[in-house]
């Protein structure tokens, strides 16, 4: 049998490895550009709390809610197929009038609404206690690192969307509004309404 000299067989082994390596891109610092992996899911376990809420305000919150928030009418259509015992939270349009501003606890601020005749207490802080918005802006457990960080996500989304709220006070009242709401309902009912966006004026 022939003996393939050293160089030869350098080569040889060279193109195979070759052929067996994908090229791959690198960026402007040298750095391999990898393809995402299609069945990796979102991870925000690098990000704080409040760096997820306002990077994802926009394309989790506001788009949904405008683009796709159920009616009142149809959100309490809706709650009747929660589960007993269970809760959903969704994006609401709505827009009715003003009834009342309640500022007693300066921390836990409320006003209502009467909608479609339904007077409806709606949370707008500064201090929200509910889950809706992060619920109904379909933020999942699996994509943090542990419950904590997901618990300080509610906490970081709930201050941002009072950031974004206009000055509330009692001259609200007697005015009819327009309002994104997220909503958590349980079998037949509703259990917290939290301000998203509230505009006075009609539709």
């Amino acid at each position: 049998m022939k003996a393939i000299p050293g160089s030869r067989v350098f080569v040889a082994v060279a193109m195979l490895l070759l052929s067996a390596c994908t090229v791959v891109d690198l960026d402007a610092d040298g750095n391999p550009i990898l393809p995402k992996d299609p069945n990796a899911q979102a991870s925000f376990s690098s990000q704080t709390p409040q760096q997820i809420a306002e990077s994802s305000w926009q394309n989790k919150v506001m788009d949904p809610a405008r683009q796709k928030g159920l009616s009142w009418a149809d959100m309490k259509t809706k709650s009747s197929t929660v589960k007993a015992g269970g809760s959903e939270s969704v994006f609401v349009q709505a827009s009715g009038t003003v009834t009342a501003f309640d500022d007693s606890n300066s921390r836990e601020r409320n006003l209502t609404m009467t909608i479609n005749g339904e007077p409806v207490k709606i949370l707008v802080g500064p201090v929200l206690r509910s889950n809706a918005i992060r619920d109904a802006a379909g933020f999942r457990f699996e994509q943090f690192t542990n419950q904590v960080q997901y618990a300080q996500l509610t906490r970081a989304l709930n201050r941002h969307a009072v950031k974004q709220l206009p000055p509330l006070d009692a001259g609200w009242v007697n005015k009819n509004a327009q309002a994104l709401l997220a909503v958590t309902m349980g079998r037949d009912s509703v259990q917290d309404v939290v301000a998203v966006s509230l505009t006075q004026g009609n539709p």
